[in-house]
């Protein structure tokens, strides 16, 4: 049988609990920096793979605009003016770009009901009514 001396007491309880849990914490924390290292590294990478095929996208654009006035020219056009033709349609294409970012622009709108909650907030707050 056991004496009264190899009790633990309340206080010691409460020390291991409290040293146990600080332990645990210190393991989580460790886990979480060891895990979004990992995330960090791959979306570093991620991001690094997707500017370089931006980059290659845009070198075929630029191909593929200098292939479109070259077979402009295979119909007799001087190629000044097949070049021309290819500028001009990129440009149309950027104006009916903008025109419909502007117009999505003005669809835009102010959180009213927001506003006016927030606006209450202080009265409400104060105990009284808006």
């Amino acid at each position: 049988m056991s004496s009264a001396q190899d009790d633990p007491t309340i206080g010691r309880l409460v020390a291991d609990a409290s040293r146990d849990m600080s332990a645990l914490v210190q393991s989580e924390i460790a886990l979480a920096k060891s895990e979004l290292k990992s995330s960090a590294i791959s979306g570093g990478l991620a991001a690094g793979l997707f500017a370089v095929a931006g980059f290659i996208l845009l070198l075929m654009v630029i191909l593929l605009s200098i292939t479109a006035a070259y077979f402009l020219t295979m119909t007799g056009m001087h190629p000044a003016w097949a070049f021309l033709i290819v500028t001009g349609a990129y440009f149309l294409l950027a104006v009916v770009l903008v025109a419909v970012g502007i117009y999505s622009i003005k669809k835009i709108k102010a959180p009213t009901k927001t506003i006016a909650s927030a606006k209450a907030i202080p009265a409400a707050l104060r105990g009284r009514r808006p």
